[in-house]
Parts: C-alpha cells; structure tokens; sequence
C-alpha cells in the first residue's frame, strides 16, 4: 500500500515542517503568549496537522465529491457566521476568527478547502461543457459570488484573490478557452484594481509598494524592515538564531515575515533552498493531478490541480511581498509560518494530493494486471 503514496512528496512536506518549527522557534524567541512560547504552540500544531493529514488520506475521495455541494453551503454558513458581532472577533480591524478560547478559528482559511471541493466536483461533472463554452461557469460563480463578498467584507482581500486564482485556475486546466479566459481575467483584474481604489487603506499600501523609504517609519516600515533583513543576510546568512531583525523590529516575523527571517539567518542560500522545497510540493502535486486526469479521474486530478494552486498562490504572494514584489498582504507561508489554521487547512490539501496518488496508483495497478 505505501508504494502507491507519492514517498518523495511526503518526505518533502515533512521537512518543510521541521523548517518551520526551527525557524518559528527562532522567530519567536523574544516573546510568549501567555507563558507558552510561540515554538512550543507552533510544535503542537503540527503535530495535529500530522494527525489531520492520516485522516483525510483514509478517506476516499468519493466521500468528497459525493459533498462537493454541502461543502459550498458550509463556506457560505462560515463566510455569515464569522461576521455576526458576539461571534465574530475582531482583531486588526478585521472580523475574520471564532475565538473557542483553546483554538482561534479562521473561517477564511477552511473557506479556501471547503471552495476547492465544490469547483472540483463542479467541474468533474461539467468539464465537457466548459470546455465548449465559458458560460456553464455562470452557474457556479453564480453561488460562489456570495461567499467572495463575505469575505471581502471580512475583509480578506487576501484570501479573496486566491480564492478567485483557485477558480480561475482550475477552469483554465479543465479546458476553457482562452479567449473566455483572458476576458474574465480582465474583467476580475479589473474589479480588483477598483476595490483597490475605492479603499484608502488599499491604496495607502499601494503607495506604500511603489516608494516604501518614504514611509519607512509608518506604512512602509513592515516592508522596510523586512529588506533590512534580507540586506543583512546576504548570501549564507548571519547564523541561526543570531537574527536582529526578530527583535521587535519586524512585525508579525514568526508568520507573516517568517520568510523575511529565514533570508537573514540563512541566507540566500537558505531562502532558495525553502523556495525550491515549496516548488517541488505544488510541481509534485500537478504531475499527481496528470496522472489522475490521465486515468479518467477528473474530480482527483481537479483536487490536486487545486491543491497545488491553493499552495502555489499563497507561496507566491508570501515570498512577493517579503521581498517587496508585491503591497504588504497577511498570508501564511505555507507549512512554515507560526498559524494552526494554516498548517491545519495546509495538511487537508497535502492529504488529498496523497489520497489523488494511492487512488490513481491504485487504478493503474489493477489496470495493468487486467
């Protein structure tokens, strides 16, 4: 059984995780909540993501298409719920967690899963019709345009542009043409650069982007920062744990800037190298996602295509705005950054991929003995 797992994928998580108790250990080591270091909480997060993950690679991917539809209605429950006052918390100024006390639940992290489920059994069912024709996607956009709003209102624009890359994503992949796909490419930019306008605080960090050092001790100081950091690291970094920049002069360096410390204690070389691990993930997951549309299992390929872009997005988006590619965003480096939402919806993805890989494996073997 273990034969039909994909060994190196799981290997490479694996290590991306010790990356990330080491490095939110190191980031950390200023500061506590509540008595309990950030390292220690980090470790106990990952270890029920582990346990997550068995969990849903038991499950058959049946189960999930069987619910692809209830999934789209639990999102939407979450998007309103999150947003009632007495349930909703506030913190930032954004209505985005459930406080149980022992847990702080993100709602528009396990939006981003429960999205991916729906428009992969979505398209496993209509891929044929998308490809002739980008109105069938009308319908699911249709109901999933409720729960964008919601969590603009939030608001999460964060989440909401990787919620629209995932769709887009995955209809490009299941064959809409490209001329349906760079119109409502456009048309999504679009409105996105409008959001972007017609909020301050948005184009206070557009701004900000465009000419950090003119801002470098208000708006801009999180991002001027964060290249100070990657200044001092050059290219072998200045040692694990010896990093200045942790030290209540980045904020948010254990989760949202943890690259940002990573590129100061280990260098160019570190960086490249956490880089290249996360490349190799979302790449193994596609090539899983082939083979599984390869087979004629078009919901697995979808859910690892999906996986893989989920992932990719948010590495991307992460790594950009540390480096000052991209306007300050708050996104998690995958399976790195200090966040027990994140590493929990992260090793529901990963299981799926795995779960695409024993199936498809699985299918292929019985294929060949027949």
């Amino acid at each position: 059984m273990t034969a039909n797992f994909d060994i190196s994928l799981v290997i490479a998580w694996l290590i991306a995780l010790v990356i990330g108790v080491i490095m939110v250990a190191s980031a950390s080591s200023a500061f506590d909540v509540a008595g309990i270091s950030y390292g220690v909480r980090h470790v106990a997060y990952v270890l029920a993501s582990i346990c997550v993950f068995g969990v849903v690679v038991s499950l058959p991917l049946k189960l999930w298409e069987f619910g692809h539809k209830t999934c789209l209605f639990v999102a939407l429950l979450l998007a309103v719920v999150v947003l009632i006052p007495g349930i909703g918390s506030v913190i930032n100024g954004s209505r985005r967690w459930i406080d149980f006390g022992f847990f702080t639940f993100q709602a528009s992290e396990w939006i981003k899963f429960l999205v991916l489920i729906y428009i992969a059994g979505f398209l496993s069912r209509s891929g044929e019709k998308v490809k002739r024709g980008g109105t069938e996607l009308l319908r699911p956009m249709l109901w999933l345009t409720p729960v964008f709003l919601l969590v603009l209102i939030e608001p999460d624009f964060g989440t909401l542009v990787i919620l629209l890359v995932l769709v887009a994503g995955l209809a490009f992949l299941a064959g809409l043409r490209l001329p349906h796909f760079l119109l409502a490419a456009v048309f999504v930019g679009g409105g996105l650069f409008l959001l972007i306008l017609i909020s301050p605080e948005r184009t206070e960090r557009l701004a900000t982007f465009l000419d950090p050092w003119a801002s470098a001790s208000s708006g801009g100081y999180q991002l001027t920062q964060a290249l100070i950091a990657f200044g001092r690291g050059e290219i072998t970094g200045i040692g694990l744990g010896d990093g200045i920049q942790k030290l209540f002069y980045l904020p948010e360096a254990h989760n949202d800037f943890i690259f940002a410390v990573i590129a100061e204690e280990l260098g160019l070389v570190g960086a490249v190298f956490v880089i290249s691990l996360l490349g190799f993930i979302v790449l193994r997951g596609f090539r899983i996602a082939r083979k599984a549309i390869d087979v004629d299992r078009s919901f697995a390929g979808y859910l690892a295509y999906g996986a893989g872009l989920l992932i990719g997005a948010q590495v991307l988006i992460n790594v950009g705005v540390n480096t000052g590619v991209l306007p300050t965003k708050g996104l998690t480096l995958p399976f790195i950054s200090y966040g027990g939402n994140s590493l929990l919806v992260c090793a529901m993805l990963m299981g799926l991929i795995q779960r695409a890989s024993f199936e498809v494996s699985t299918k292929t073997k019985q294929g060949r003995a027949s």
